[in-house]
């Protein structure tokens, strides 16, 4: 993620996408209350109060036992479930007409990846708290380009308001990486938002696209946010998205034949020849560095180089089944560092795997009346015959002995009655 993923160098490139091709709606001609949305990027106190939205609760019901006066304690959520669940639609008809796969992945990785894991306090130690909505932030290297998918996110934000910045941002990434053709993220919602500039992170957390030492810079900042070389390297593969642009990050070509007609503003240098398909294709191309026309920065090589992390960039480039894997569940993990949840265990609004359907009852199924035996009731009741030397098929003989003396018994019992 030095690149796209993280640097504002690199990836600032993906943000001419949408900055030039953005529909009515995420433009700067926006609505009265998304344009005066789009001030509270202003880092004053008076502006961030109006970032503060009341929670949505639902009141508790009190058990039926309850004879207590007082009122039940809401249940409050920082997320409404059903309005994320509508502004997911939305984003997904968004990325159709924007392209903004990359940049919108990118906006919920920078929310998340200033992290410190040795930090307890909340929001202090970073992390998915939707801090980067404030213009102190968004002023950060690293962020360079992002407030053009800040542009893109406002106007869903002011549709839903019972949704936090902070899950929308991750909505926005891992639905980007979904509708491009990546692995489905097992993802959870629920995130607090900080509620104010001075709950931003310092300048530095992120990582840049060409250190001097690339491998001991990746390890240093991604260590500290308690991620390992598997998860580096799988996280790195999500450059398979977007472009790199000479005059906002200092990195790439002007233009190749892949990015010259767009989608989108043209211009640019891709890390893959479909820069808006997700792949392992990254790998691949890095492992063979064949085509000029593609960017490698020195973050990239190094995965190829350090003897730690080829393990995984060799094995990603070979099995695309394996990278998915891995980096969906980097992914989710990366978007959760930090968070502070509410409810703790998170909301989920995928629906989960489908439950039997229970049969419907039939009384006349289950009634005395002569219906076909199952194959299974046909095994046990054979089971039964053979076990006394016969079968289904073929009957037992009748023991007529038998049957002599209970009729004679029978007979000697009415006898009795009768006569009494």
């Amino acid at each position: 993620m030095a690149s796209v993923a993280f640097s504002g160098a690199a990836a600032a490139a993906t943000a001419a996408t949408t900055s030039r091709r953005l529909p009515a709606s995420a433009k700067l001609s926006l609505s009265p209350s998304s344009s005066s949305s789009l001030k509270l990027l202003g880092s004053t106190p008076i502006v961030s109060r109006l970032f503060l939205k009341p929670k949505r609760c639902s009141a508790a019901p009190l058990p039926s036992r309850a004879f207590s006066s007082a009122a039940a304690a809401p249940k409050c959520l920082a997320s409404d479930p059903e309005q994320l669940k509508l502004a997911r639609e939305d984003i997904r008809e968004l990325l159709k007409t924007t392209f903004s796969h990359p940049i919108l992945v990118r906006l919920g990785w920078h929310d998340a990846g200033t992290y410190n894991k040795n930090i307890e306090e909340w929001p202090r130690r970073g992390g998915a708290n939707g801090s980067l909505r404030f213009e102190i932030e968004l002023k950060h290297a690293a962020n360079a380009g992002l407030v053009n998918a800040l542009k893109l996110i406002q106007p869903l934000k002011d549709k839903y308001s019972d949704v936090t910045y902070a899950d929308l941002f991750q909505l926005a990434s891992a639905t980007a990486v979904e509708e491009a053709g990546g692995p489905k993220i097992p993802m959870k919602y629920g995130r607090v938002d900080v509620s104010a500039p001075e709950q931003c992170p310092e300048e530095g957390r992120l990582p840049s696209a060409g250190p001097p030492s690339p491998a001991d810079h990746l390890r240093e900042v991604f260590y500290r946010m308690g991620l390992n070389d598997k998860e580096i390297v799988a996280l790195s593969g999500a450059h398979t998205l977007g472009r790199s642009r000479p005059d906002r990050s200092g990195w790439g070509k002007p233009e190749t034949k892949y990015t010259k007609d767009g989608p989108g503003a043209p211009g640019g240098q891709s890390w893959t020849a479909q820069w808006l398909k997700f792949d392992n294709s990254y790998f691949t191309d890095i492992k063979e560095k064949k085509d000029e026309d593609l960017l490698v920065l020195p973050t990239d090589g190094v995965l190829f180089e350090d003897p730690a992390f080829k393990v995984y960039a060799e094995k990603y480039a070979e099995d695309q089944e394996a990278f998915f894997k891995d980096y969906a569940e980097a992914h989710a993990k990366l978007s959760n560092l930090g968070a502070k949840f509410d409810p703790p265990e998170g909301i989920v609004i995928d629906d989960g795997p489908s439950q039997p359907v229970p049969e419907k009852f039939v009384a006349a199924k289950y009634s005395s009346g002569k219906r076909e035996l199952s194959e299974n009731m046909k095994q046990k009741i054979r089971a039964e015959y053979q076990a006394v030397g016969g079968s289904p098929d073929k009957p037992l003989q009748s023991n007529y002995f038998l049957n002599i003396i209970i009729v004679i018994g029978v007979l000697a019992l009415l006898t009795s009655l009768v006569g009494n």
